[in-house]
């Protein structure tokens, strides 16, 4: 008898720890903190997370897949899209999710400061299944832009009366648990999830903004997935045999946003100057630990039909920087400092750690332009500020990380980027007539032959009259503990895939 109840006991406290170890909590890590829950405000960490969900969505290649749309299509004239929403998507307060409800968030998406603004749209409105979005004139990438996470769709109950976002009321595999912005945010299975139930019920995220503090993370087992390590840390975190590291190079360029209508870069041969002083080959050797990134030109070989073969690379070269410096007016004064009618060439670098390669980035790039007589001063505060100080005007220069894929095609962020009077993170003070024509031509056509030479040209305008200084491409580098498997790595990052992981012990 005893026998028997001890053999139940240990049963029981077995299948109590099998439990335990199915409700374990997966652990991420990344740099990215949570600003708001606003959608054009931090919609990216929901959508990348699996609790919100667009209309289209895009594989690892970038090929456009069904999201909460199950198929879409365009009349002959490209002048009216439809949307088929699927019907059984279900959102996490157990309503469903209708054409209404989805139409009602893009209606608040294109009011608002997200990619729907740049659409020429007249109408957004249900039609039984389907949500119908008009446009004023043709647009080849409406489906595109459906992908990007300003456009994820929220229940009616997220929303106050005013239209304001009072909670993350989403239709994904997770639904939100607890949220403490900026830096914390605990996921739970959401149990309805057309797609089914995710391999772990529980993930907490973590915005930890030191690389090395999450390098540490992961060698301890405090992180079980950790995003964005710096290129030292992957080095040694290789040799960890706990740890398998995921690396996808992205269609990401760390470029030098310029002032271009600042005295320092309003004429294009002091952008070019600053081009030519800059030492890609050292910087990607040493502080990325892959010369490959260099940046010759501002796309990366990994975005076809944007990135130009043979297009004239940039490349260093300090005699033509000074020439052309001094053709722009600048003199060395007694220090070797450039000087123009009594100003010195002394700028604000600004930048951010957040991507924890741009700090020591920045320092190199010091050191480079001090060599050709302009003063830098670096400045890391919070990436926030590069898109204020643009809006006030005070940037001067600043380095940052710039996904050219927005939505899964190039012309979004070109849109966004280098229209009139630029963006927060793309041009300033710069436009192009040539361009815009371009641009116009690029966004009412999808055919590709037609595409390639208007792409061509405005990538050529891009490398002439050099609005932002491409200086590195970008790679993506995620560490997994060997304790879970089915890890995706989204070059893309439209989707961390999460639902997929399972522990694997």
């Amino acid at each position: 008898m005893r026998v028997a109840l001890f053999v139940a006991g240990v049963a029981m406290a077995l299948s109590t720890l099998s439990g335990m170890a199915q409700e374990r909590m997966l652990k991420v890590a990344g740099p990215w903190e949570i600003a708001g829950i606003d959608p054009a405000q931090s919609g990216y960490v929901f959508s990348r997370l699996q609790v919100a969900e667009t209309l289209v969505s895009a594989d690892a290649t970038g090929k456009l897949m069904p999201g909460l749309a199950e198929k879409w299509s365009v009349s002959d004239d490209g002048l009216t899209w439809r949307f088929t929403i699927r019907s059984d998507a279900i959102f996490h307060d157990a309503t469903p999710v209708t054409a209404e409800a989805a139409a009602a968030s893009l209606k608040r998406a294109h009011a608002g400061v997200g990619v729907l603004t740049q659409l020429p749209i007249s109408e957004i409105a249900s039609d039984g299944q389907d949500v119908v979005i008009r446009l004023e004139k043709p647009f080849a990438a409406v489906p595109a832009y459906l992908v990007n996470f300003s456009t994820i769709i929220l229940a009616p109950a997220s929303y106050d009366a005013s239209g304001k976002v009072t909670q993350i009321i989403g239709s994904g595999p997770y639904k939100v648990k607890s949220l403490t912005p900026p830096l914390k945010l605990e996921l739970e299975d959401s149990d309805n999830w057309w797609g089914g139930d995710p391999g772990i019920g529980e993930v907490s995220y973590l915005a930890v903004g030191q690389g090395e503090t999450r390098a540490l993370m992961a060698e301890s087992g405090e992180a079980d997935l950790v995003f964005s390590m710096l290129p030292v840390s992957v080095e040694r975190l290789k040799r960890n045999p706990k740890l398998d590291v995921h690396i996808a190079t992205i269609p990401r360029t760390r470029i030098i946003k310029v002032n271009a209508g600042a005295p320092f870069f309003d004429d294009v041969k002091e952008r070019q100057a600053i081009s030519y002083a800059i030492d890609r080959a050292g910087i990607t050797k040493v502080i990325l630990r892959n010369p490959d990134l260099a940046a010759t030109q501002l796309f990366p070989p990994a975005l076809a039909g944007w990135h130009v073969a043979d297009l004239k690379p940039l490349t260093r070269d300090l005699d033509a920087a000074k020439r052309l410096l001094a053709e722009a007016g600048w003199k060395p004064g007694p220090d070797g400092i450039l000087e123009q009618d009594g100003k010195r060439f002394s700028v604000t670098l600004l930048t951010y750690a957040s991507w924890p390669e741009l700090p020591p980035i920045a320092t190199a790039l010091q050191a480079q332009l001090r060599e050709v007589g302009i003063d830098v001063k670096v400045s890391v505060g919070n990436s926030s500020e590069i898109p204020s100080r643009h809006q006030d005007g005070t940037l001067e220069m600043g380095l940052i990380s710039r996904l050219y894929l927005i939505v899964p095609d190039p012309i979004g962020t070109l849109l966004q980027d280098y229209g009139p009077g630029g963006s927060d993170w793309g041009a300033m003070g710069w436009s192009n007539d040539e361009f815009q024509a371009l641009v116009e031509k690029l966004v009412a056509t999808s055919d590709p032959q037609e595409r390639a030479p208007l792409q061509r040209r405005a990538v050529e305008i891009l490398q002439e009259e050099l609005p932002s200084i491409p200086v590195t491409w970008s790679e993506l580098a995620i560490v997994a503990n060997k304790r879970i498997t089915g890890v995706q790595v989204d070059p893309f990052e439209v989707n961390y895939g999460l639902a997929s992981v399972r522990w694997a012990e």
